[in-house]
């Protein structure tokens, strides 16, 4: 292809504005849509993570296979078992833990920080720099001085504790302390019990990485080195995720026989490990990051791959209408001497410079894109910070326009490089090059049909997924609820002044003209942080492998009542239960009928192991429906509610107040009273929990409105391409369908004549569809919510809907049809 015949190129295209236009964007929407989509898949299933050699680093959970638990954290004295048993297969290993904590301002008002516990060597592993100070040393690490055995006295003191050695984000050192280095030796929240010491900086942006579930914060202001001490007593005190380094030339197959080995002997020397299933499972780090969220990416790249090509059937469509219109022309070059490459590289020529342009203007509707698409993308999705145009998405911007170029190029040029010379010359009727071509632009029209009946198909399920997140129970009245976090700085002596603590602030809140009650829990329905612990009944006391795994909540008295989360049998918490020592609980049904099938549970016992290391009994007061904790999409497991004096006051730090009008409206009389309370409390996450439920379906409405979006693109560009072939039809048979009218046909019968045609021509790319969406809509399967991927509604819905475009689109031809003149009709072939 020379400059040349992108200059005639050029110069043919701009003399038919329309056409350019129409084609140019049409590319543009196919080719700007995946380019705003691959950004996402670039940057989350893709780009490299910004550690070093990320290859060789994984992620390592622990599975209770018999009681349905996965990815469950380390303990201390797990973690060491795993480090000291796999020095040969692993360069390291490395521990790391989240949780939020209240701290003491330069001003003496707390703020909030997230502190990352981590190993001394976990910055090293991963390959973090520092950018002031210096990095953890083994030192750092050393494990606390014991505490005197109870029951025995010393005449000397005990060890002094040894302190918190931090380092800071660099974010957190700009922000507290100006960039000053002179913050290093400088200790945080002094006079506190957890003063913790600076003694390093990180360089900017760094973050861990881990999937949405494991709970951790992806940024810690500060990071705190692990003083592991190795105490087999609490080896089920879990909450440390463990990341490990391959060894060079080390296998994730022989990495994880050897892990195998570590699980082995822990289950074979800890009875509680071996009836719960322990096990450990090593997968690469990137793809255990983002296994939660592949599905939806790959099933969102899949929908844009159908739209650009969709696209692209719809463009050589045109050009394929376009070629039978300068068929004469075409056939005088080749009869002077046009050799079939020259005619077939000006159509190409012509294809190329169509999919530059468009590729231009799919870069602009790919950056416009990017910014709706971090808008509305769920916070969950990992690395949404980087999706950006850089290097990668422009090679394959470029490369997909390329692609574009050839596949709604070479039809056109393959016709166009087969002319015939003696009937195109013979002939003078631009209908004449109309007749040639027919068949290849009906089958364009097939495949643009079938893609798009599969986007369709894919946009319906996703609809009857949502619609089936709107009907389920979340367990408890969204409605009218106002919901915060509670945080201090104050620490309380006692559990007893916790407790005095907690009703007063109750009484406050409760006192806001307007509100009709409160209550507090942890965690809280639907924000997820629930860690499960072991329950069974009385055959678990013999047999360890029945205990199976339920979520805790903690709750003050009044929960359900201002929740609403109804009663099915017997009673729930009053304050009288809201004492220490006393040993009641609550359970949902899913619990109940887990535990007494076929029963009344209200009465009975069941053992549950939360604080003690044995399991102790608890009494079942009442029944209540299940609460969604995590998902709305997902049950989750049964739940047994606490009182929150039963592990000594103050946990139930997530409140809740009922109120009579819009929730909003609430939160400056909230604030007002938490201050005057106490000045020292933080407020965090207030909002109504409206929007909480909101955020919960944050990830199908996501993956709802882009396939949703690029269903409807494809429907009307296969309308389109419909109309355009029926349109062509009409010109080409004008002679036909006056000879039909001359000779008796009424309209409505060329009406339907026409019509007829489009919609067997529908007919015949919706079957085609079908086969397509049975293979393509399997991949959905875990995306979907409360219908099957073959769900016969949606197929049948989503048909009738695509045969009422295609009528629609066959409506103006087939109405020019029917209002020919057939004498005109007739007089303008002759004249032709």
């Amino acid at each position: 292809m020379q400059l040349r015949d992108l200059l005639l190129a050029e110069r043919t295209l701009r003399s038919s504005p329309i056409f350019t236009f129409t084609a140019a964007l049409t590319i543009a929407l196919g080719v700007g849509a995946s380019t705003a989509i691959f950004s996402v898949t670039n940057a989350v299933l893709l780009r490299p993570l910004p550690y070093r050699d990320p290859d060789q680093l994984v992620i390592m959970p622990t599975d209770m296979r018999n009681r349905g638990v996965k990815d469950f954290p380390f303990s201390n004295a797990n973690f060491i078992d795993l480090r000291d048993g796999t020095k040969n297969e692993f360069q390291g290993v490395a521990g790391v833990f989240t949780f939020p904590f209240t701290l003491a301002g330069d001003d003496g008002l707390p703020e909030q920080v997230h502190v990352g516990t981590v190993t001394t060597n976990y910055f090293q592993l991963v390959g973090a720099r520092i950018s002031f100070g210096r990095d953890f040393t083994d030192d750092d690490g050393q494990p606390q001085p014991p505490p005197p055995a109870p029951g025995t006295q010393s005449t000397t003191p005990p060890p002094p504790r040894l302190p918190a050695m931090a380092i800071i984000s660099y974010e957190y050192f700009q922000r507290r302390f100006g960039g000053n280095p002179d913050a290093l030796g400088q200790t945080l929240n002094k006079g506190k019990p957890f003063s913790p010491r600076i003694v390093g900086v990180l360089a900017p942006h760094f973050q861990i990485y881990f999937p949405a579930s494991a709970d951790l914060e992806a940024a810690p202001e500060i990071w705190v080195a692990n003083r592991l001490g190795y105490n087999a007593a609490q080896r089920l005190s879990v909450s440390m995720r463990v990341i490990g380094r391959l060894q060079p030339g080390m296998t994730i197959e022989r990495a994880q026989a050897a892990v195998d080995q570590v699980a082995a002997a822990a289950r074979k020397d800890f009875s509680i490990l071996n009836t719960a299933g322990y096990a450990i499972r090593v997968e690469p780090m990137r793809q255990h990051l983002v296994s939660e969220v592949r599905p939806a990416i790959l099933a969102l790249m899949g929908a844009v791959i159908f739209l650009l090509l969709i696209a692209c059937a719809n463009v050589a469509n045109l050009l394929l209408v376009r070629g039978s219109l300068r068929q004469r022309e075409l056939a005088i070059r080749s009869a002077i001497g046009a050799s079939s490459w020259d005619l077939a590289r000006q159509v190409l020529s012509e294809a190329l410079l169509l999919a530059a342009i468009g590729a231009l203007g799919g870069l602009g509707i790919a950056w416009a894109g990017i910014k709706e698409l971090l808008a509305i993308a769920p916070a969950h999705l990992p690395r949404l910070e980087t999706i950006r145009i850089d290097s990668t998405v422009l090679i394959f911007t470029i490369v997909s326009s390329l692609a574009a170029a050839a596949i709604f190029g070479l039809a056109p040029a393959w016709r166009a490089a087969r002319p015939d010379v003696m009937i195109v010359l013979r002939g003078t009727s631009r209908s004449e090059g109309l007749a040639t071509g027919g068949l290849s632009r009906k089958i364009v029209v097939g495949l643009e049909v079938a893609l798009a009946y599969v986007l369709l198909i894919g946009s319906g399920l996703m609809v009857r997924s949502f619609l089936e997140l709107q009907r389920i129970d979340p367990g408890f009245n969204p409605h009218n609820l106002l919901t915060f976090q509670v945080q201090s700085d104050r620490i309380y002596k006692t559990p007893e002044e916790r407790a005095v603590a907690t009703r007063q602030l109750e009484e406050r809140l409760r006192a806001i003209p307007g509100v009709q009650s409160v209550t507090a829990s942890n965690p809280f329905p639907l924000t997820g942080g629930y860690s499960p612990i072991r329950w069974g009944t009385e055959e678990a006391l013999a047999d360890a492998s029945k205990f199976q795994a339920t979520d805790p909540l903690i709750v003050l008295p009044g929960f359900f009542e201002t929740m609403r989360t109804p009663l099915l049998d017997g009673r729930t918490f009053t304050a009288e239960d809201n004492q220490p020592g006393r040993t009641y609980a609550i359970v949902d049904k899913m619990l109940a009928d887990r535990a007494y099938p076929g029963q009344p549970a209200v009465g009975k016992r069941i053992l549950i192991r939360i604080q003690t290391p044995e399991p102790v009994w608890v009494e079942i007061l009442g029944v209540v429906a299940h609460q969604r904790g995590v998902s709305l999409s997902e049950p989750g497991r049964g739940q047994v509610f606490l009182p929150d004096a039963y592990i000594g006051s103050g946990a139930a730090d997530h409140w809740a107040l009922r109120t009579g009008t819009s929730p909003a409206s609430y939160a400056n009389d909230v604030r007002a009273a938490l201050k005057a309370f106490d000045p020292h409390l933080l407020v965090l996450d207030l909002q109504p929990m409206d929007a909480v439920m909101e955020k919960a379906q944050a990830g199908t409405r996501f993956s709802l409105l882009l396939i949703g979006a690029f269903a409807v693109i494809a429907a009307m560009l296969a309308g389109v391409g419909l109309y355009g072939v029926l349109a062509t039809v009409v010109r080409q048979r004008t002679a036909e369908i006056g000879v039909r009218m001359a000779l008796g046909a009424q309209p409505q019968n060329i009406f339907q004549l026409i019509v007829g045609q489009g919609l067997r021509l529908t007919a015949i790319g919706v079957v085609g569809g079908l086969f397509g969406a049975f293979a393509v809509t399997r991949e959905m399967r875990s995306m979907l919510v409360g219908i099957k991927a073959t769900d016969p509604v949606t197929f049948v819905t989503m048909a009738v809907a695509f045969f009422v475009i295609a009528a629609m689109s066959c409506w103006v031809p087939a109405r020019r049809a029917a209002n020919l003149d057939p004498t005109a009709a007739l007089l303008e072939q002759r004249q032709s």
